[in-house]
């Protein structure tokens, strides 16, 4: 199946399955779904099933969103305390699409207790409350974590899936791997269908010659391993580390989930010529998650990262939040979006594409892990093989015959989708909106005919700050963290807003050097300007410098 055929098919609101080997442009699939979506002013609730994964699409875990956390069962005595959670409850009426990323790594017993809660919130036995959801991923990735070893089921064998009955989209592109043996031998993989052949064009990539210095990725089983080597080569290089501590600030168990899922290290050691990796998206492109590249230097106690494409990136400490729906900040850290990536382990690599990598897959454990690692590189000439056991090239036997069964599917539903014709397929596009409350018309700001206007979180600020309200009051009246509302007095004032904020205006002697700060560094980045004044014997807040910034934007 193309994409989209694909996206035709997840348009008329159809629970699916979206699938494909490694590198036929799922995530792509989702993300212009998610664009139609918002256009048609439908927002979705974007999960995944672990916290890596959810960074990768700027979402949630489908735990936290679900309000089922870490519990293993769900009680009657559970749902009766999630119905009182305000939250949750409009939450789940205002939801109609519920995208779960990668899958695989979600069990089939989390899956049926997210079916039985929304089920009960929702106040119907359809599947998921009448939810289209969407599933992404491969079965072949890494499976679900058990604990102690435990005997597990994939979430296609639960109930649930079967209740749901997702039509199948098994992607057929292939847009990251460019060598036809390659494809092959990872096909054969999937099939367990390896001939003696095929093993050898892995095994010769054990004597492929690879330059000590080399900057690449290199891949292990193990945590034990990864750190070790990070911190080998790190000691080997010259002069003392620079250090840089992440910052937490909430609830201790939403701290806890968010430093575990955001790959930045909690204490980040670096010095030049250390090999690191960015780990989150940049808004403004400059790096994405997967992003390699090496220190080149510190300016004002900030790296700069020399890209693998020759661009140098100053990396400043970015947050990583959690929010209500309201937007109520509940935990927050801060740090820089960096780890040394001399060495990674394979569970972290999923989800990325790497030009080379080194790997030594002679200690893999669990079928599938071989395949995640070998399918993260674009070709064979970027495969360095350092070991590879009999397990490296298994996959369980489940995923194979559910795979050909997804397949026989999907190609069914691409047979049914190759008889509608074109006006027809539209139709049921618009039909899908107009169910769930859509707009059939691209969303434009301002009111939409038949249709209550909806004030927007940030326009319900501004109407606050033209009544004059210092932002701790509006922050107050709107329930929100003092953070939020300084992002939307930023926004508003960057969109051409003008505010009277006089009263923010720093003592004279803070002015001037905070003046002098902008004048060197600008005043788009907050670090740069926090350690100058640091250097001037002032001691501020983030918060205070944004208010400080405030003053200074308002008088433009």
């Amino acid at each position: 199946m193309t994409q989209q055929q694909a996206l035709d098919i997840l348009k008329m609101g159809h629970s699916v399955y979206l699938t494909g080997e490694a590198g036929s442009g799922k995530t792509h699939v989702l993300s212009q779904y998610v664009a139609w979506l918002r256009e048609h002013d439908l927002e979705p609730a974007i999960t995944a099933s672990t916290g890596i994964a959810a960074t990768h699409l700027e979402g949630s875990t489908i735990h936290s969103w679900s309000g089922i956390g870490v519990r293993e069962d769900i009680t009657a005595f559970d749902l009766e305390r999630m119905e009182q959670k305000r939250s949750l409850w409009s939450r789940f009426q205002d939801t109609h699409v519920l995208i779960i990323d990668e899958i695989s790594m979600l069990s089939a017993e989390f899956f049926a207790m997210c079916d039985r809660v929304l089920r009960h919130m929702r106040r119907t036995e359809a599947p998921f409350g009448g939810m289209q959801v969407v599933c992404s991923g491969d079965f072949f990735q890494l499976p679900p974590v058990t604990k102690n070893g435990l005997d597990f089921q994939y979430v296609f064998e639960s109930s649930s899936w079967g209740e749901l009955n997702p039509l199948v989209c098994y992607l057929e592109e292939q847009h990251r791997h460019g060598e036809g043996t390659f494809l092959e031998v990872l096909s054969a993989i999937r099939q367990q269908e390896v001939t003696q052949e095929m093993q050898e064009v892995l095994l010769a990539r054990k004597d492929a010659e690879l330059g000590e210095a080399s900057p690449i990725t290199r891949l292990y089983t193990h945590n034990r391993d990864v750190d070790a080597i990070n911190e080998e080569r790190l000691s080997h290089l010259p002069g003392a580390p620079e250090a840089f501590a992440m910052q937490k600030a909430g609830r201790k168990e939403y701290v806890e989930a968010l430093a575990r899922g955001c790959l930045a290290p909690e204490t980040l050691r670096l010095k030049k010529g250390a090999e690191v990796m960015f780990v989150k998206n940049d808004p403004g492109h400059q790096y994405f998650n997967g992003t390699r590249g090496h220190v080149v230097g510190f300016r004002d106690k900030a790296p700069l990262v020399k890209t693998r494409d020759g661009r140098i990136v100053q990396a400043f400490p970015v947050s990583w939040k959690r929010e209500d729906e309201s937007g109520k900040i509940l935990a927050e850290i801060r740090q820089m979006p960096l780890r040394l990536a001399w060495a990674i382990t394979v569970h972290k690599s999923q989800g990325m594409t790497l030009d080379e990598a080194e790997m030594n897959l002679s200690q893999c454990f669990v079928p599938g892990q071989g395949y995640v690692a070998l399918s993260r590189v674009r070709s064979l000439d970027g495969l360095f093989l350092r070991g590879l056991n009999h397990m490296a090239l298994q996959v369980d036997e489940r995923v194979v015959e559910g795979d050909e069964a997804f397949q026989k599917r999907s190609r069914k539903a691409q047979e049914r989708l190759a008889q509608l014709p074109r006006n027809k397929i539209d139709g049921l596009h618009a039909s899908f909106i107009r169910a769930r409350g859509g707009s059939l018309e691209p969303v434009q700001k301002g009111a939409k005919p038949g249709k209550k206007v909806k004030v927007s979180t940030l326009e319900q600020t501004r109407a606050l700050l033209d009544k004059g309200l210092p932002l701790e009051k509006v922050a107050k009246e709107r329930g929100l963290a003092i953070t939020t509302i300084l992002s939307h007095a930023e926004k508003l004032l960057q969109s051409g807003a003008r505010f009277n904020f006089q009263y923010l205006a720093p003592e004279e002697g803070l002015l001037s050097d905070v003046q002098e700060a902008v004048r060197k560094h600008g005043f788009e980045k907050l670090t740069p300007v926090m350690r100058y004044l640091e250097g001037q014997g002032h001691e501020l807040s983030f918060d205070d410098l944004r208010k400080a910034r405030l003053y200074l934007w308002s008088k433009k």
